[in-house]
């Protein structure tokens, strides 16, 4: 066979190769163009947990990560954010919930159970949770991420007054401090520039100094506004 069929067919592999990753492409968006929909059409531009009018975020219920109408809901920036624990819980923000409690839409019912369960050491919503009735297939999904087992509120890294520590903070030690097996010296008032919080400990943070990367208690620094 000529170099020129070969040339023919592997063309026409690459053209078919092509249209096939076009076509998911656009299957792919049309997908998503139409869950989006599918939302706004059942928050009617509200919020659906509490029913009102504001600015709103997609939410997926964790421990999923791929969107779908059963696991997502339309929600305000506020309570999404209290939800995915990147700000302190307000009680105050759910009172709500013993009204929201009873949609009919499996997702909220989640959402109820799973803020009542963290907000429990609350009258209003111990009372609420304890009257709250899922069928046993919800309530396996509500207990998934093991709130119902933790205390509601959240912890962060703080410095030493208190305020708040965020990845890429610059901060100031408050302390002079020796790092263990290096002959380096972290003095009072060295500038810590770009943080990285250390995941799993809030009472830590890793910055360099002098080019090393050493791990740092939080109440021997302060955050620079």
């Amino acid at each position: 066979m000529s170099l020129f069929f070969f040339q023919k067919i592997s063309f026409i592999l690459a053209v078919k190769t092509y249209y096939n990753l076009y076509s998911y492409f656009w299957a792919f968006i049309e997908t998503d163009m139409k869950l989006e929909e599918q939302l706004l059409a059942r928050a009617g531009g509200k919020c659906e947990l509490t029913g009102a009018e504001t600015d709103v975020v997609t939410y997926i219920l964790p421990p999923e990560t791929s969107s779908n109408l059963d696991n997502t809901l339309l929600i305000s920036a506020t309570l999404a954010n209290q939800l995915n624990k990147t700000e302190q819980l307000n009680p105050e923000d759910w009172k709500f919930l013993p009204n929201a409690m009873w949609s009919e839409i499996p997702a909220v019912q989640i959402v109820c159970w799973r803020m009542l369960s963290r907000l429990k050491n609350e009258g209003w919503a111990s009372e609420a949770l304890d009257i709250l009735y899922l069928d046993d297939e919800t309530l396996t999904e509500a207990k998934k991420t093991g709130d119902h087992e933790n205390d509601g509120y959240v912890s962060f890294h703080e410095d030493s007054i208190g305020q708040r520590l965020l990845e890429g903070d610059t901060v100031v030690l408050t302390k002079t401090l020796d790092v263990k097996g290096s002959s380096l010296k972290a003095t009072l008032g060295t500038v810590v520039k770009n943080i990285r919080l250390v995941a799993d400990n809030i009472e830590q943070i890793e910055g360099k100094i002098e080019g090393q990367t050493i791990v740092i208690l939080t109440k021997y620094l302060r955050k620079q506004n």
